[in-house]
């Protein structure tokens, strides 16, 4: 009878009340679960100071120690960051740190001469300084992962000059994009009439296309130095490959990022028939010489079966966009929702826009993520059976290992926390699959 009675006690709160103990709820229970996760996965750091006799023959035991030191020192700063920022965030709803900036925003345009009819340059204003706030408060502990975790298992190449030039071009980069962006959102949003959403959802999906055909020509540049794979028998072979699956390969680049960091990685981007692969210079450091031992080759070939898949999750969170502004606009005109933040006399678009895009549609958000991540998961099987089909699995054995072993990943994983957090499966799984290949 008591636990009913203080149901029944609940709901007899105002509406916004109980939005905002139901936001404050799910934010905790999330980061609960997520600490939970974490915990799982740093007993196996813990405990598993061996190397599993399944993994003997792959990795060596100074290498399994390094990763497992460094993966518990991950864990470590992961649970405090992560702890800071749960407590942040639930002050500033406590303490309504939203309704206070918006009021310091609008403060600031009045000074300057504007008032509260323009709305959109005050959500400008707020933008730039919540955004600066974030910045501020995220940069100790960013400085921290960088020269204590990082530099301390040899990874960080960065000096603090370098960092904090780099940290400040971010921070100028996306305002230049945010603020311009943001603001013919609002204006599209406010002129659109009944239909606004539609028109929301077009510009949104346009404004993604235009960014994702810019950025490695534009916006990348800006930060790391990308020069074009000079010719030779790496690149010859690369095109001819990519030719052999009609891979749409126009440019294969380098990125200099030995400059941050000892970390290596490679990628491919754009879209149609205009792709590119870009290859860390410390993924080549090794290869530049012998150049006929090609393991990054076959590491990225997997990649590109895997970018039809690739397209059909953006094709995905496309249509998940559309019903998100669908639902935003079936919610705007709710002035609980605003009330339930501090908004009692005002209903900002934007502050609409942050209430129910980051808020209320966060329990849809998390298990959108989860199907994502199992479905990308599921495509790089896919990519790896097509590295079957072609004859490397036992390549892309060889280039997996290598990577792991470079980066210091560590190859035990729980399963609870790997379902969850993986977007790519775990080594063993797909060593186990390609050892197949490689028998069969």
């Amino acid at each position: 009878m008591g636990m009913w009675a203080s149901v029944d006690a609940m709901w007899d709160f105002p509406a916004e009340k109980r939005i905002f103990g139901a936001v404050l709820l799910f934010s905790w229970t999330v980061y609960l679960w997520e600490t939970f996760l974490a915990q799982r996965q740093r007993r196996i750091y813990k405990t598993t100071t061996h190397v599993p006799p399944e993994l003997e023959q792959i990795m060596d035991s100074d290498t399994f120690e390094k990763s497992r030191l460094y993966q518990l020192d991950k864990s470590t700063f992961s649970f405090w960051s992560g702890l800071y920022s749960e407590v942040e965030g639930t002050f500033i709803l406590l303490f309504g740190g939203i309704p206070y900036l918006w009021r310091l925003s609008g403060r600031f345009c009045s000074s300057a001469g504007f008032g509260p009819e323009y709305e959109i340059i005050q959500s400008l204003v707020f933008l730039l300084l919540a955004t600066l706030f974030s910045a501020l408060t995220g940069l100790p502990w960013s400085l921290y992962n960088t020269f204590v975790i990082e530099e301390k298992h040899g990874f960080n190449h960065q000096t603090l000059e370098f960092f904090m030039k780099d940290a400040i071009k971010k921070f100028i980069v996306t305002q230049c994009i945010l603020l311009p962006v943001s603001s013919l959102l609002l204006y599209i949003i406010k002129i659109g009439g009944d239909y606004f959403f539609i028109y929301a959802w077009l510009f949104t999906l346009v404004v993604s296309l235009v960014l994702v055909t810019i950025y490695a020509d534009y916006i990348a540049p800006l930060f790391d130095k990308f020069t074009p794979l000079p010719e030779g028998k790496l690149k010859q072979e690369i095109e001819v490959m990519a030719k052999s699956i009609d891979f749409p390969l126009t440019k294969v680049y380098v990125v200099e990022g030995s400059k941050r960091s000892s970390h290596s990685n490679a990628y491919f981007y754009g879209f149609f028939k205009n792709k590119r692969i870009v290859l860390f210079d410390t993924l080549l450091e090794e290869y530049s010489v012998p150049n006929k031992d090609n393991q990054e080759e076959p590491g990225l070939e997997p990649r590109n079966e895997g970018e039809g898949d690739s397209e059909e999750v953006k094709s995905k969170v496309k249509m998940n966009s559309f019903l998100c502004f669908f639902l935003f606009a079936v919610l705007i005109g709710r002035r609980e929702l605003f009330a339930a933040f501090g908004f009692y006399d005002s209903q900002p678009t934007l502050i609409g826009l942050l209430i129910i895009f980051q808020f209320i549609f966060s329990p849809y958000n998390e298990v959108l993520s989860f199907c994502l991540t199992v479905l990308s998961r599921r495509f790089e099987f896919q990519a790896d059976a097509f590295a079957k089909k072609l004859g490397k699995a036992k390549d892309l054995y060889s280039a997996l290992i290598k990577l792991n072993k470079d980066n210091l990943g560590f190859p035990v994983s729980d399963w609870l926390f790997s379902t969850w957090h993986y977007s790519h499966p775990p080594l063993l799984e797909r060593l186990q699959a390609l050892k197949n290949a490689k028998r069969d």
